[in-house]
C-alpha cells in the first residue's frame, strides 16, 4: 500500500497545484461537484416522492379494508355474532394502528421532501455563484489567445477510458515510443 499512498499523495499534491495556478479551474470543479449534488438532491427527492405515493396508496387500502371489517363488525353485531364482532373490532383496531403509522410515515417524508427541496435551492444558488465566480475568474486568466496546453483538458469531456487499451492518444504514444527504441537498437547494432 505504500506505493499506492505515496503515488495518491502526488497527484494529489499536482492537482493542488495545478489548480492554484489556474484559479477558474478549481471553480468549475466547484461547480461540478455542485451540479452533482444538485442531480443527486433531485434522484432524493424522487425517491421520497415514490415512498410518499406507496404510503398514500397503503393508506388508501387500510382505510377500505378499516370499513369492510367495520361493516362486517356491524353485521355480526346485528347477527348476535359476538365472537365474530369482537374478532372484527380487534382486526379494525389493528388496521387502525397500522394505518396511523402509514400516516406518521408519510408526514416524514413530506417533511424529508420539504427539506430536500430547500437544499436543492441552496444548492442552485450555490451553483450560480460559483458559476459566475468561475465565468469572472476564466476573463481575467484568459488574456493569451492561445490555449494553455495545461488546461486544454480540462475543458474537455474525455472520451475514452484511462484503462482501456484502445486509447488512441496511448497507441500514438507506443508507436512513438517503439520508433525511438527501434532507433536506438539500430544505432547500438551500427556501432
Amino acid at each position: 500500500m505504500g506505493l499506492f499512498d505515496d503515488f495518491s499523495r502526488f497527484l494529489e499534491t499536482r492537482l493542488e497545484e495545478f489548480l492554484r495556478s489556474n484559479p477558474h479551474l478549481e471553480l468549475q470543479a466547484i461547480e461540478e461537484q455542485l451540479k452533482e449534488q444538485e442531480e443527486d438532491t433531485l434522484r432524493l427527492i424522487l425517491d421520497i416522492q415514490k415512498q410518499e405515493k406507496k404510503l398514500q396508496a397503503e393508506i388508501l387500502s387500510a382505510a377500505q379494508e378499516i370499513q369492510r371489517w367495520n361493516d362486517r363488525a356491524n353485521k355480526a353485531k346485528a347477527a348476535q355474532r359476538l365472537d365474530l364482532a369482537q374478532a372484527a373490532q380487534e382486526r379494525q383496531a389493528a388496521l387502525l394502528r397500522q394505518g396511523n403509522q402509514r400516516w406518521g410515515q408519510m408526514q416524514g417524508c413530506k417533511e424529508r421532501i420539504e427539506k430536500a427541496k430547500e437544499l436543492y435551492r441552496q444548492i442552485q444558488v450555490r451553483r450560480k455563484e460559483v458559476r459566475a465566480k468561475a465565468a469572472e475568474a476564466a476573463t481575467r486568466t484568459t488574456v493569451k489567445t492561445e490555449p494553455n496546453w495545461d488546461t486544454k483538458g480540462w475543458n474537455q469531456s474525455s472520451n475514452y477510458n484511462s484503462f482501456n487499451a484502445a486509447d488512441p492518444l496511448e497507441e500514438k504514444f507506443q508507436r512513438w515510443e517503439a520508433d525511438e527504441e527501434l532507433d536506438r537498437m539500430k544505432r547500438n547494432i551500427g556501432r
